[in-house]
């Protein structure tokens, strides 16, 4: 674990980071919620550790979305060792300022991780002062990882992904590959993961899945109740979640020419003027979320738009099918939460197909339906209305997600034989 060459580039990289956030964050809200937010982190580790000082293990995530691969990861640790504290650090707001919302199960203190200088590095090591430390997916931090190991804490990289056109497997990767060698131990999602890496020459290295599966299974078995929902619902739902202006340009036209279905959409972003500028563009009635939920009697709707962050990974329990944004823009999101709950997913082409392997997978079981535009979502909806088909679909769902599940069991049998 010794990447000192390029060590001052890459110190000189963070400084000018914390710079331009600390800029940033005169335009940008979540900017600076990232520099608020990290203003008191050493004092707050230091008053947890003054009252926490049970073993720790530490868990590092960049976002929303890699602390929810973390979840299970947790909780099969805690079932291990009960009496271990955890604390989990965020480098993003999307993901702290949401966690920090409610009280997380089996987590003792969150924080966002300080910026990766080696004086924020070494500072943070020694006053967290973790017993063992999971790094989940990427957001690999040198200086951090160098100050983990340079006092000799086990750590470890779980439900990571990795694909040939990443930095690691460059010509000029040496730097970010030694990073990698730091692990005691990378677990990954798939055997392409693997295999790259046994050309990095990483050896200690067991493909144990994403731990995502173990996650939204959890969810599909006990999802949030929302009743006043549930006694609108007179025809089949399609949920559309995590969209972006990008798909519901196809998605619009789609809503408007489908008396007979009701929609259910989640804006990625919570923006009024843009949910109001698709309600206009909506033809069917349309209510959002916050104004329905507190009728004494709710108004009928073929439209309910979700105003709010939290609820959608419950609400793939009234879907007969579902459509996923981000794909079109910049990255599909979560398609595995509708996947649980047995139904087939749409989402816009992939620019990256080897960046979201669970899209692939999907198509390859028969659930999951890749759509460039509105005749294509059309074709598809059509195709799974046929009772013989979409019954197929809901079968390969259910059998991907079991097919997938353990990831995080796997991981900790691992790990508690090498202890």
């Amino acid at each position: 674990c010794n990447f000192a060459p390029m060590r001052i580039l890459y110190n000189l990289g963070m400084i000018l980071l914390d710079r331009l956030m600390k800029i940033g964050s005169k335009r940008s809200a979540k900017l600076k919620l990232a520099i608020n937010g990290r203003k008191n982190t050493f004092e707050a580790v230091k008053s947890f550790k003054k009252a926490s000082p049970s073993p720790l293990v530490w868990f590092h995530v960049a976002s929303l979305g890699e602390y929810l691969q973390a979840k299970p990861v947790i909780a099969a640790f805690k079932k291990e060792y009960p009496l271990w504290g955890v604390a989990v650090s965020f480098f993003s707001p999307s993901g702290y300022e949401q966690a920090i919302k409610k009280k997380q199960d089996w987590v003792d203190f969150m924080c966002y991780l300080p910026i990766d200088t080696p004086t924020n590095a070494n500072r943070f090591v020694d006053l967290l002062s973790p017993d063992m430390v999971f790094f989940v997916k990427y957001d690999l931090w040198a200086n951090t990882i160098l100050a983990i190991k340079t006092r000799k804490i086990p750590l470890y990289l779980v439900a990571a992904s990795f694909r040939k056109e990443q930095v690691y497997f460059s010509w000029y990767g040496k730097f970010f590959k030694d990073i990698l060698l730091c692990f005691d131990h990378i677990f990954v999602q798939n055997q392409v993961s693997k295999k790259l890496l046994d050309e990095l020459g990483v050896r200690k290295v067991s493909i144990t899945g994403d731990p995502r599966f173990d996650n939204v299974y959890k969810t599909s078995l006990s999802p949030k109740l929302f009743p006043e929902i549930q006694q609108q619902l007179v025809q089949k739902v399609m949920v559309l979640g995590s969209v972006w202006q990008e798909d519901m340009n196809n998605l619009i036209p789609f809503i408007n020419q489908s008396k007979d279905i009701q929609f259910i959409i989640a804006p990625h972003d919570i923006d009024n003027e843009i949910i109001e500028n698709w309600q206009k563009a909506i033809t069917l009635p349309s209510v959002k979320y916050s104004e329905f939920k507190n009728q004494e009697q709710p108004q009928a709707w073929k439209v309910l738009v979700i105003d709010n962050i939290g609820m959608l990974s419950s609400l793939y329990q009234f879907a007969h099918w579902a459509y996923i944004g981000g794909a079109i823009g910049k990255g599909l999101h979560n398609i595995l939460e509708p996947l649980a709950f047995g139904i087939p997913v749409l989402y816009g082409p992939l620019k990256k197909v080897s960046k979201f392997p669970e899209a692939g997978i999907s198509e390859e079981y028969g659930c999951g339906f890749p759509v460039k535009d509105e005749s294509e979502i059309k074709s598809v909806i059509v195709k799974l209305s046929e009772e013989k088909d979409y019954e197929k679909a809901c079968k390969a769902a259910k059998k991907l997600v079991g097919d997938n599940l353990g990831s995080a069991d796997n991981t900790m049998a691992i790990i508690k034989k090498e202890r």
